[in-house]
């Protein structure tokens, strides 16, 4: 079947629910809404078959793990999923004027998304990745669990009781994070291509074995990207232009439309890489002598630092600092 005459399924994700609405080149939209887990993803499929829809092309914001499974269910089905950075939704709606928001208008405005753009069919990520992306996020979610007990704690709590009961939680959850980051490890070390890439990352000045698997985790194959700018907006590390005419000339900041997780995981790798990596140390000094802001020379830190991870990861070659001089 061809993709112009082919029927669109915009899928709206929340935590516990689906919200469809159904495109066909022959009728209006058809909505229907179903539980986010795998009883309601049969009902999805059935819901389909009975409208005799064929072969979908669904699609979908890519919203973390919430949208993983369903993604995965109706490739397996046989239809052509896409999955989408949630900033393409956005900025589509706003060139629709869309200024309602609900659920279902949500799925519309995504299937008609799928219908005029056609966006790239998705490829399911490889298991082995999954589980580590999986164990990673979780860690990262047990690190603000802590800090949010120790801030508690910082802020002074009178009672002896409720102390000790926060020290207690803090010391189970440093507990956890100790056994996850073990798993993770082994995890690796029992997959020779992942092992492998985290020795690669691990070699560029600023990153330690940890990062370098939470970094593989959250990049994920990189055969999707053509090039590193590709990377960099991945990230939200892109900058943002401000000119206008000649009167408006403003600050160029970071995007930040893209991983925030990802952004966040090279927050202190950047800054440790700003005073001893040897490529970025002296570019962020440069920056910092022409009076750049200082959150400014950190966001450039980042960047730099995944083009790094990028090119090592790309060439399978270990980091070389004297490589940019001979690179046109």
């Amino acid at each position: 079947m061809e993709r112009e005459t082919q029927s669109t399924l915009g899928i709206d994700i929340s935590k516990a629910t689906l919200d469809v609405v159904l495109l066909r080149p022959d009728q209006g939209a058809q909505a229907a809404s179903y539980d986010n887990n795998p009883a309601g993803f049969k009902k999805l499929a059935k819901w389909l078959r009975k409208r005799r829809a064929g072969q979908v092309h669904a699609c979908l914001e890519a919203t973390g793990l919430y949208g993983d499974d369903v993604a995965l269910f109706l490739h397996e089905e046989g239809h052509i999923v896409s999955v989408v950075n949630p900033a393409r939704i956005k900025g589509y709606a706003a060139s629709q004027l869309q200024r309602n928001k609900t659920d279902r208008l949500d799925a519309a405005l995504i299937a008609d998304f799928c219908r005029t753009q056609q966006p790239p069919a998705w490829t399911p990520p490889d298991p082995t990745w999954r589980e580590l992306r999986v164990l990673a996020r979780h860690l990262l979610d047990l690190k603000d669990m802590r800090q949010q007990e120790r801030n508690r704690l910082q802020a002074g709590v009178p009672s002896v009781t409720v102390r000790q009961t926060l020290e207690a939680h803090i010391a189970f959850i440093q507990r956890q994070i100790d056994e996850l980051e073990q798993h993770i490890r082994d995890h690796i070390d029992h997959h020779p291509d992942l092992k492998r890439q985290r020795e690669l990352l691990d070699s560029i000045p600023g990153i330690g074995p940890l990062t370098a698997s939470l970094l593989i985790a959250e990049i994920g194959d990189l055969q999707r990207f053509d090039h590193a700018g590709q990377v960099a907006a991945f990230a939200g590390l892109n900058p943002r232009q401000r000119r206008s005419g000649s009167s408006v000339r403003g600050q160029t900041p970071l995007s930040k439309t893209g991983s925030a997780t990802l952004r966040r995981i090279l927050y202190f790798p950047a800054i440790s890489a700003r005073h001893h990596n040897p490529v970025i140390a002296p570019w962020c000094d440069q920056l910092a002598a022409r009076g750049k802001p200082k959150m400014q020379v950190i966001g450039a830190a980042m960047r730099k630092l995944l083009v790094l991870a990028y090119g090592v990861l790309k060439s399978g070659q270990p980091f070389d600092p004297n490589f940019h001089l001979v690179t046109p």
